[in-house]
Formats: C-alpha cells, structure tokens, sequence
C-alpha cells in the first residue's frame, strides 16, 4: 500500500516532465554517448579480451543497469535522484561536477577536429610535405623519408602540423607560458559551442532530433574506412595481430587493469548521463532490456572499430618498414596524427579527410550533448525554479565552458588540456561511481530497488544481478580505485614534465568534485531533526571514509606529486539491507 501511494504521488509530481518523442530518440542517445566514442581511442589486442568480456559481465551491464533503472524511476537528474536516500545526494553533485570538468577540455577535441575539416578542403592536404611555415628542420616528408618513425630526431609532416601549425606548441615553453587564445581556433570552438546550444536549449526536443545523424553517420563512416582500410598493403597483419591471442599475457596484471578501466570509462557510468536520459523516460519502459542491447552494442561496436583502426595501423607499419607496436598510440595522437598521415597517403585523400573528420565532429558533439545535458538536467531538476529558464541557464552553462576551453586554444593549451584529462575524471569518477553503487546496494537496499524495477517494467531482477549489484560490482569499484592509486602517474606531454604546482592544481580539481560526498552528508547530518546520537554508524563510516580517501589524495599531492604510490585501506561498513534505518524517517524516504 506504500509503494502505491508513493507511485501515484511521484507520478503527479512528475507528470509535466518531457518524454522522449520517438522513444527511437533516446536509443539513438544512448548508443551514442555509450557506443560511438570507443572508435576514437585505441581498442587493446589479444589477451585483453579475455578479461575484458569477463569485466563486462560482472561489472558493466549490472552498473549500467542499475543507472538506467535509478533515473527512469525517480525521473530526475544525478542528484534529484538521491531523494530516495538523502545522505547520498553529494554523489550527484560529484558526478555533475565532474561532466562539467570534462566539457570544459573535450569541446576543444570537436574544435581540433573542426580546425581539420576546415583544412581538408584543398587539393592537398597540409600534413603532406615539410615545405611549410611552420615546418621545423627536423620534418621528414612523408613521402621520401622512409623511417620517420624509427628516428627520435625526426618527426613527420602529420605530427608538426598538429603540434606547430594547429596548436602552435613551439611559441610555448610550458605551462607557465600559455599566452593568448588563437583566433583560428578560437572560431572554432565558438562554433561547437554554438551547435551544443542550439541542440540542447530545448531539452529533449531538440537533442532528440540531432542525435538520428550524430549517433547513426559514424557506423556508415567506419563501414566505409573499414571497406577502404582492408585493401591497403599490410593491412592483413595489422588485423591478425589484432585477433592474435597470448594467453600467457593473462599472467599479467595489468592486463586486467587495463580491461577493468577500459569498461568503466568506455560505457559511460558515473557521469550522471545515463540517468539524465533515463529520466526522459517513460515510466513503463523496458530498462532492462535497454541495458542489455546497449552494452553489448558498445562492446560490439569497440570490437568493430578495432578492425578499421589495425587495418591502418598495419598499413602504416608496412609503409614504415616498423613494427606495430612502434606505430600503435591512442589519445589525440592517434585521432590527430596517424590517421591523417594514412589518409594522406590515400588516393583522393581530400575526400576520405572529409568524411573521416565529419565523423568524428558528429562523435565528439554526440558525447558532448551528453556531458551538457548530465549537468543541465542535473541541476535543473535539483533547483526546479531553472525550469522556467531552461534556455538562459543552457546558455550559461555553454558560455561557461566556452570561457574556460579558451585556456586549452592558447599556445601551451596542449598543457591545460593534458593537465585536465588526466586529473578531471580519473580517480574521481571511480570513487563517485563506488559510492553510488554503496548507496544503493547497501544503504538504500538491493530488495527495495529491485521493488522499484519490478514496479517499471513488472520484472524483478534475478539473483545474478542483485549479487553483482550488492557484492561484486562493489567490490570491482573498491579494486579499480586502489588500483588508481597504485598506478598513478604524474602527466607528462611528450618529454614535458608539468610543475609541482600544476600537478596540485590537478589534485585540488579531482578532490573538488569528491568533497561533495562528505560535505553534503555532515550538512545532511546537521540540518535534519533528530539527535547526533542517533545516527547510526554506517552514516559516520560514510563521512569517514570518504574524508581519509580525500586526505590521502591531498597528502599525496603535497608530500609525493611526482612519484608512484601505493596503500590500501580497508574498511567494512554495517551490512544494513536498507537505507539509514537507524536515523531519521526522512533520511530514507520522500
């Protein structure tokens, strides 16, 4: 009779939301955001596979579940969710934060890719020959210098127009040298920012319409460079060291780190995206099955990708007379470099430029809807007065990012963007997706949610996923946070070491997002009724816990910034099967 009552209520609460129109929208959505991003980073070989799938199973599908299913029923954003446990609610806030870190660097990536589409446009392309301005002595033409890659004193026309002609890294010493946005880029960026606006300012209406061509041109594109990669010499060997199996690589543990991180940032989980565009859906829809199609189309998609990625890599190894692993890379180096010195070497290599660059420009705006609209829904939802303002506040927020992205257009802003990369989502969202998975599992209940899931869709959950949910998915997180630790690194770009300073300020950015969780949950503590006494103690070991993780990470930022790191702490909380029953009614319920 009370999940009645509290159905009916919600319903009327929420019945003025906007919905996705066609539900065909929000699958296009979430295959993008999730899937067609995988093709932009190297996907590893062989024995990584293996764990892969395994980590997948365990870990990726049930988390990616369980958000989905969080945000369709509550129909609210990363933090409006958490009304169904209040003390959690800085977890949202920490993942909403952490998608706005983000988009202030990986808009720069869509206007990179933009800046090149733009040069695409000539009868030959720039990256072809050394007889440019900004040409260094060291370039090697790509066309008579045959071991350009086995020569650390040499660089190909590909990589210094990337580095000199695009970003201009050579009027920069450092990151202490930035010096002032460059117009060409600049333009570039105004444009992208342009675009996310006007495919966002109205909510669902308007993303759901752009997303038909962002979400479904880069499967006809790889289709088309796959058709086209597998006819070059050499391609045959990229593609079977690609399949090619070495099981004794399982041995290795960084075989499965590498796998384990791969699903956590490949599926998009912890960025409040997923719950964003769950929330737009109907009540009644099938998560589940939404959950199962779109991993393994992600997985598939990884899989296919891979097939166009070695088959130019094997060409440009043959080409090179090296071998692949010399020409393998991921990152912008990969995106920016090694396919456009293959595609130049193509026939009608203005073309294929074109349509490779217009792919990723509609990757890149796909998952950069998705980031925007995990920050504007999450806030707007939180602060309900916004959604009257829904156009102003999107404008803010673009604005916003505009402003900031203009430190990575500058002459060093290769620096600001690495600096970013490597601190804005790295531990943090590990650590905020670990105490989401906590907060449901183990505070909210694996009963009470599975009750909310057979509410939607009149199924509940088997064992399987209620066992992942409660134990190994948990357990996975708290493995890839300590592994974070463990392998940590300080950011480099190339032969460029950053300052201990800048290396703070990277700190100070991921423990920002992650103070959010025990801040909100001393505040929680201190503004509802009830004596101190009162709250139970896994309320405290939350709070604790969450300051001894963030305390570590600034100690370490302060004594060690540029060494490896290693500690594990463990620590077992009440195993409660519901939410802060030990507080306050209101702590758990609406």
């Amino acid at each position: 009779m009370e999940r009645m009552t509290m159905s009916f209520i919600l319903s009327l609460c929420l019945q003025n939301k906007p919905s996705w129109c066609p539900t065909c929208s929000y699958q296009c959505s979430k295959y993008g955001y999730a899937c067609v991003m995988n093709p932009v980073s190297l996907f590893p070989v062989g024995a990584f596979l293996v764990p892969y799938l395994f980590f997948m199973v365990i870990a990726g599908m049930p988390l990616f579940y369980m958000e989905l299913a969080l945000g369709q029923y509550n129909r609210e954003g990363a933090a409006g969710v958490w009304k169904i446990c209040p003390i959690f609610k800085g977890v949202g806030f920490t993942v909403i934060l952490i998608s706005l870190y983000v988009g202030f660097y990986y808009n720069v990536i869509i206007a990179w890719a933009l800046f090149y589409l733009f040069s695409s446009f000539t009868g030959e392309l720039p990256w072809v020959h050394c007889n440019n301005t900004w040409n260094s002595p060291n370039c090697s033409d790509l066309w008579a210098f045959n071991n350009s890659l086995n020569d650390t004193h040499k660089s190909t026309p590909a990589a210094e127009y990337f580095e000199r002609g695009v970003l201009h890294l050579q009027d920069s010493e450092g990151i202490a040298d930035l010096g002032l946005p460059r117009w060409q880029l600049t333009s570039c960026l105004a444009v992208v920012i342009v675009v996310l606006y006007f495919s966002l300012w109205k909510g669902v209406k308007t993303s759901g319409k752009v997303v038909w061509i962002t979400a479904t041109m880069p499967y006809v594109v790889l289709t088309v460079l796959l058709l086209r990669g597998v006819t070059l010499p050499g391609a045959m060997d990229g593609i079977k060291a690609y399949l090619s199996v070495d099981f004794l690589r399982l041995c290795e543990p960084q075989v499965w780190i590498d796998a384990a991180t791969q699903i956590c940032f490949s599926l998009g989980v912890g960025f409040g995206v997923l719950i964003a565009f769950s929330s737009y859906n109907k009540f009644s829809n099938n998560c589940y099955r939404d959950a199962i199609i779109t991993s393994s189309i992600n997985s598939l998609t990884s899989f296919f990708s891979g097939f166009v990625i070695f088959s130019f890599l094997g060409y440009m190894s043959h080409k090179h007379s090296v071998p692949l692993d010399k020409v393998a890379t991921d990152g912008p180096g990969l995106v920016f470099i090694i396919y456009p010195e293959a595609i130049a070497t193509l026939p009608g290599s203005s073309v294929w430029a074109v349509i490779f660059f217009i792919m990723l420009l509609t990757l890149g705006i796909d998952s950069a809807m998705g980031g925007m609209e995990s920050v504007i829904t999450g806030l707007m939802d939180e602060f309900k007065f916004l959604h009257k303002h829904r156009e102003l506040f999107t404008l803010f927020i673009v604005v916003s990012t505009f402003l900031i992205s203009l430190f990575c257009v500058t002459n060093g802003g290769i620096y600001v963007f690495t600096l970013l990369d490597h601190f804005a989502a790295g531990t943090s969202i590990l650590f905020g997706v670990l105490i989401e998975a906590i907060g449901i599992a183990w505070f909210y209940g694996v009963d009470r949610f599975s009750d909310d899931i057979e509410e939607m869709i009149g199924q509940r959950p088997g064992l399987y996923w209620r066992l992942c949910w409660k134990f190994v998915s948990p357990c996975f997180l708290l493995f890839m946070v300590v592994v974070s630790f463990a392998t940590f690194n300080p950011p480099n770009y190339g032969t460029y070491t950053f300052p201990i300073w800048a290396n703070m300020i990277g700190w100070c950015l991921a423990i920002s997002s992650m103070t959010m969780v025990p801040l909100y949950a001393i505040y929680k503590m201190c503004t509802l009724p009830g004596k101190f006494c009162d709250v139970s103690l896994v309320h405290i070991s939350l709070v604790y816990i969450s300051l001894v993780y963030i305390s570590l990470m600034f100690n370490r930022a302060i004594t060690e910034p540029s060494t490896r790191w290693f500690s594990v702490t463990s620590a077992v909380a009440p195993s409660s099967p519901r939410c802060l029953c030990g507080w306050t009614i209101s702590v758990c319920d609406v």
